[in-house]
């Protein structure tokens, strides 16, 4: 139970660490990007049906226009594409691009929109009007709003790592880079796990006469968890004090 206990601290220590905290909100940013990305791509793959149906006006399917038709709307949507992951990458930062950027995103937007739904107008019918609105103004929607959620997160990662440096400021990088490490190179050196009374062996062996036995010592010397070295210390020392009694001076 002690040396559950131990790892648990250990683990806890890790687990409030401002990069660990700042790396969730890194995370989530990047499902979100993805999920953004897959509902805009999937917009635009239908509406280039509708406007390739549209610019072919009717012409022999494998005609010459026919398969022009089929350029139209990547044309535009690899504008759109491109603005977006430029503001991707702007919005990590926290910088906005120029207005000529925006204009060039709403001219695609709008146009996607007026040759999706252009026919449908003409023809009348509400229910084709509906069902050709709503691909191309959720991408529209999605392509605003994923520029404002990416600048929010971002600023999620920054207030979430300065929160957690604040509430927990001795858990440098450093220290828990170095502990890691030793961590990682016991977990390689042994096959089993380092037990209580390893730690003190280990105590016991670094020992020499006119060192002072504390929890900070022993974990300098054995590398064991802050909640362990209490009582690894309290129990070297007993044992020191018991050699000192029955022997004199303790043999090295």
């Amino acid at each position: 139970m002690a040396t559950e206990a131990a790892e648990a601290a250990e683990l806890r220590a890790y687990d409030s660490h401002p990069e660990v905290v700042a790396w969730r909100v890194e995370r989530v940013r990047t499902q979100v990007d993805r999920l953004c990305w897959a509902g805009i791509g999937l917009g635009l793959c239908f509406t280039m049906a509708n406007v390739q149906h549209f610019a072919a006006a009717g012409a022999a399917a494998w005609s010459l226009p026919w398969l022009a038709a089929w350029l139209l709307d990547p044309a535009v949507s690899l504008v759109l594409l491109a603005i977006l992951r430029a503001e991707q990458v702007t919005a990590r930062y926290r910088l906005r691009t120029g207005g000529w950027a925006r204009a060039a995103k709403w001219a695609a937007l709008a146009a996607t929109y007026v040759m999706n739904t252009w026919q449908s107008y003409a023809a009348g019918s509400p229910a084709a009007i509906v069902l050709h609105s709503v691909p191309p103004l959720m991408v529209f929607v999605a392509a605003e709003a994923i520029t404002d959620v990416r600048d929010k997160l971002t600023e999620a990662v920054t207030v979430a790592f300065t929160d957690a440096t604040r509430d927990h400021p001795v858990n440098s990088p450093a220290t828990v880079h170095r502990s890691g490490e030793a961590s990682t190179g016991r977990r390689r050196g042994e096959k089993r796990r380092k037990l209580f009374g390893d730690y003190l062996a280990e105590a016991r062996a670094a020992w020499t006469p006119g060192v002072v036995v504390t929890p900070a010592w022993v974990r300098q010397v054995t590398d064991c968890s802050r909640g362990l070295s209490p009582r690894l210390a309290a129990a070297l020392a007993a044992e020191l004090d018991r050699d000192t009694e029955h022997g004199g001076e303790v043999d090295q």
